[in-house]
């Protein structure tokens, strides 16, 4: 898929799309919709250690659908493909289900 390897605890991420109707039935053009908060994990940096020295762990895993900062990260365009590289700290929680 992406041909980007993140550096360190950043994370690669595809935003999920958001929803195109409100919860009203109206149908919201590109313009009036927010960045969808919910993103699938692409790939994972290449780890190393903390400013203290412990080793970098990730939380999450290449596939999981998590719940990212809405603010975080930069956008990148790879092989036509809108992705986020954002720190692992900007990723907000995993969502199960």
């Amino acid at each position: 898929m992406a041909s980007i390897k993140p550096l360190g605890n950043r994370v690669l991420v595809k935003r999920l799309e958001a929803e195109s109707v409100s919860a009203g039935g109206i149908v919201l053009p590109d313009s009036a919709q927010e960045k969808p908060q919910e993103a699938e994990v692409v790939a994972l940096g290449t780890g190393g250690t903390d400013e203290n020295g412990k080793d970098i762990v990730f939380d999450v895993n290449v596939g999981d659908k998590v719940l990212i900062s809405k603010y975080g990260g930069t956008d990148v365009k790879v092989d036509g493909e809108d992705l986020l590289i954002l720190s692992q700290s900007d990723i907000l929680g995993v969502l199960e289900g």
